[in-house]
């Protein structure tokens, strides 16, 4: 399987290795020799992301940034790992971010709430911290330049308050973590991309990720890359769906009754139709068993997220 794939503007995308493929990705972006990293996978992925390098004719000491989009495992977890095999990089991360990357225990408690301490632990494996003096806030407005490359960095919060997109002013593109859903590449249909939100623990907060989608959208980029996964473009269409979506989203959880272990189950029956009333929207060609792979997690997830919101409200 091809884990290394070219886009324009130098950029690539890395198949990290979490979970399954086409699941997470990692994107490298090359700018006169230097790179800079977009999320990092978890400590499995670091190997990949020096095999991409040497793939690409690059060294270690050639990325001079790892920048996170937020703080989830799967986004950063092998962000301590990736920065000690990077001696030259500093860590770009969400001021809320910082303190998290330089002492991750309650990251990994949190994480250990959502998945079980066997499962968080069989994901990720140990957390490494980042030195506080590598480390870069990311406060609204940032703009780090590498080799003349700008990236501009937006608060972005939705998904999480510790979110930030990037903005690549070369391509045109933000790269977006998980504010601009998801979207699998076993979804397209003659190349055309769907999307989907994710509500992901604990942070979730639909008024304030429908202005963050607002936000980029005005930026007018000509692409979105996703942690999950990778390039899309037709950027208002899936923009659109996004709000529907999350409106969908919202209904689904405020109709639900009681609480706990029972809302929970009528929550996830109502992400599980939505998506199925999804699929023949877009015309996914996925059967039953194969759609419910792909977004096994993601929907547990999901209710999870709306469980939380609905408590926190």
């Amino acid at each position: 399987m091809k884990t290394l794939t070219s886009h324009p503007d130098q950029i690539y995308a890395l198949d990290s290795g979490y979970g399954r493929p086409m699941l997470d990705a990692i994107h490298l972006i090359v700018q006169s020799g230097r790179v800079a990293v977009v999320d990092t996978g978890n400590n499995e992925s670091v190997p990949l992301v020096m095999q991409a390098l040497d793939e690409l004719g690059l060294r270690a000491s050639a990325v001079d940034y790892v920048m996170l989009t937020h703080i989830h495992l799967d986004h950063a977890g092998g962000a301590g790992a990736l920065m000690r095999a990077c001696p030259e990089a500093r860590l770009v991360v969400h001021p809320r971010g910082v303190r998290h990357m330089v002492d991750p225990s309650r990251l990994w408690a949190g994480s250990v709430a959502v998945y079980g301490e066997e499962t968080a632990r069989r994901l990720y494996g140990e957390i490494l911290p980042v030195p506080a003096d590598r480390i870069v806030a990311a406060d609204d407005g940032l703009v780090v330049d590498m080799a003349g490359r700008r990236f501009e960095f937006l608060d972005t919060p939705g998904h999480a308050r510790h979110h930030v997109c990037i903005f690549d002013h070369c391509a045109g593109a933000f790269f977006t973590g998980d504010t601009f859903g998801l979207s699998y590449r076993e979804l397209d249909v003659d190349g055309r991309p769907s999307v989907f939100p994710t509500t992901t623990p604990v942070q979730f907060e639909p008024l304030e990720l429908h202005r963050s989608i607002d936000r980029l959208l005005s930026y007018e980029p000509v692409a979105m890359y996703l942690t999950h996964y990778s390039r899309v473009t037709e950027v208002p269409r899936l923009a659109a769906d996004l709000h529907r979506l999350i409106d969908a989203h919202v209904a689904i959880a405020t109709a639900a009754h009681g609480s706990g272990a029972a809302r929970h189950r009528e929550i996830l029956a109502g992400l599980e139709v939505l998506l199925s009333d999804e699929r023949e929207r877009q015309g996914w060609v996925l059967d039953d068993e194969a759609l419910r792979a792909v977004f096994a997690m993601d929907l547990e997830l999901n209710a999870q997220g709306l469980g939380v919101w609905l408590d926190a409200r």
